[in-house]
């Protein structure tokens, strides 16, 4: 008989004491659940073997990269109906330990082994980062966090980003934009927020394939210093330059911002960068810029922020992205950024959220890569291009419901006078 599926639902809704949202689809070709929903579509019984040995976020995510688990409908949709079941119960580590006490659940973990197969536990799947915790943010670790997630290949991300080959937040000037308009307004949208002038020096940390680095060259006439830990950027980015003419103005490294020596500029962006730096070295990166930077210089520091927690000592970091997305990256709140650039030494004059720009541009990332599927997974495995389509979604609606959000805090050097140099209404910004 084929009956996995209901047999499936029955038990994961004792284990969750509440009804599954979705329909199950087994490896049997048995359906239940909602008519309509979306299904969850398990594979084969390696999938419940993944949850069985590592359950929560980790073993769901495992499942769903080595392909053994799949959503068949809307993937927004199924990720918004699972969120609430899965994410986002708030259940601390007591009710956890107290539900696994629980004879009801312990029935159901009981049944779904005897449904899963008597099998060893399944090896992660490749693209997961097998690395010890115990040095994070030093040169070599950032290094090889900074390869993992950039040097999948630069041919994937022309997929995923677009002609622009900019790996940040957009600005919308309206949902019906393109991606590249929107993109071209985000690098005019920082340049003018940093009041560029020609013959300025400009030094742009984490310069990814070099959009910033060109567009303020070209467009504002500064002298450029861009800088990555990704080889493939660089080579990308090198190429860029050359073929717009600019090498005469814009220099791309491969260098830390920890080992750059060369200032002072007139100003620095970070754009997307500093979710790489890591809590506890994030004073000494803010130091490091305000070093480099002339009195009277500006930063543009865009970074995607968390929401506080109630005990900041239990935040701990999502398990799905350290093993697979970003590894070694940590997200702060706003005011703790704040916070650690003016004891640096910065005056932060303003700060802008970008929230909803977020949520637009990985909705359109997602497009491309589902546009492109088949060549995406040739170009890099299977598994990471479902790293990324998932990744990328996830976020989206996280900045869609508020639980992330993304702000570009503008900072001054400010000379000993006191003459910041900004101007006397916000957000002008020389437009």
């Amino acid at each position: 008989m084929a009956d996995a599926a209901p047999r499936l639902k029955s038990l994961v809704e004792q284990l969750l004491g509440a009804p599954l949202p979705v329909r199950i689809r087994a490896w049997d070709g048995s359906e239940s659940g909602p008519p309509g929903a979306p299904a969850l579509v398990v594979r084969n019984r390696r999938a419940l073997r993944r949850l069985l040995w590592k359950p929560g976020e980790l073993g769901l995510v495992r499942a769903w990269v080595s392909g053994d688990l799949g959503i068949d409908g809307d993937l927004y949709t199924a990720l918004d109906l699972l969120a609430g079941l899965i994410w986002e119960r708030g259940e601390d580590a007591r009710s956890l330990s107290q539900a696994a006490r629980d004879p009801q659940v312990r029935a159901a973990v009981r049944g779904l082994a005897r449904l899963a197969g008597p099998f060893p536990p399944p090896p992660p799947p490749p693209e997961e980062v097998r690395r010890v915790r115990s040095h994070l943010h030093t040169r070599r670790s950032d290094r090889r966090a900074i390869s993992h997630h950039y040097d999948v290949g630069n041919d994937f991300y022309e997929i995923v980003l677009g002609p622009s080959m900019v790996y940040s937040c957009a600005y919308w000037a309206g949902p019906g934009s393109t991606l590249e308009d929107a993109q071209r307004d985000k690098l005019e949208l920082v340049c003018r927020k940093l009041d560029l002038k020609p013959g300025q020096r400009l030094l742009d940390v984490g310069c990814g394939w070099g959009s910033m680095a060109v567009h303020a060259a070209r467009e504002h006439g500064v002298s450029v210093v861009g800088i990555t830990l990704s080889q493939e950027q660089a080579v990308f980015a090198r190429k860029r330059v050359a073929e717009e003419g600019l090498t005469d103005r814009v220099e791309i490294r491969v260098q830390d911002y920890r080992d750059v020596t060369d200032g002072p500029y007139d100003a620095i962006s970070s754009i997307g960068m500093a979710e790489h730096v890591g809590a506890e070295r994030y004073l000494g990166y803010a130091r490091d810029l305000y070093a480099l930077l002339k009195p009277g210089g500006r930063l543009l520091n865009h970074q995607i922020a968390r929401r506080p927690q109630k005990d900041e000592s239990a935040y701990s970091v999502d398990a799905f992205i350290d093993a697979y997305v970003f590894p070694d990256g940590e997200l702060a709140p706003i005011g703790s950024t704040v916070t650690q650039l003016e004891r640096a030494g910065f005056e932060v004059r303003d700060v802008e959220s970008l929230r909803e720009h977020y949520a637009l541009t990985l909705r359109r990332w997602v497009a491309n890569l589902e546009a492109e599927w088949v060549r995406a997974q040739r170009l890099t495995s299977p598994g990471r291009a479902r790293v990324w389509r998932l990744y990328m979604a996830a976020s989206a609606l996280s900045f869609e419901h508020n639980r992330i959000g993304v702000n570009q805090v503008l900072a001054v050097r400010s000379p000993e006078s006191g003459a910041s140099g900004m101007p006397l209404r916000a957000r002008t910004w020389g437009g």
